[in-house]
């Protein structure tokens, strides 16, 4: 079996190059690029430091929780490491009542009551 090698498909080549620079360009100006750009790659919780070898391990906080607010001078951010990044979001989770934000329909609060039918349970005992 003989294989015909083909020339490259430089057309092809220049789209994978021109996608791969917008991506790089479209990456930049994300929150998570910015604010790696701005802040020193040091968790702000555990100051923990990280390399480009672990930086996929650093996160982007929203300090108000709202992931809409990103103003340009990062006031709102703050990079944590994945393991304080969900221990704030357990803290604040616990803080509103297990649920979601404060009033809103994801809010959840415990329906089971173990201990409902306690008082007929001892009197059946006794």
């Amino acid at each position: 079996m003989t294989s015909k090698s083909t020339p490259p498909d430089n057309a092809r080549l220049d789209r994978v190059v021109a996608e791969a620079r917008h991506n790089r360009e479209q990456r930049n100006t994300t929150y998570r690029e910015q604010a790696l750009r701005i802040y020193p790659w040091i968790c702000g919780r555990c100051a923990r430091e990280f390399t480009h070898v672990n930086l996929q391990l650093l996160t982007v906080h929203h300090r108000d929780h709202n992931h809409d607010n990103n103003p340009a001078d990062g006031s709102n951010w703050e990079l944590l490491c994945v393991y304080c990044h969900e221990n704030e979001h357990s803290r604040y989770l616990d803080s509103t009542g297990g649920g979601g934000l404060p009033g809103s329909k994801e809010e959840t609060h415990a329906t089971h009551n173990p201990f409902a039918n306690l008082k007929t349970l001892l009197k059946n005992k006794e």
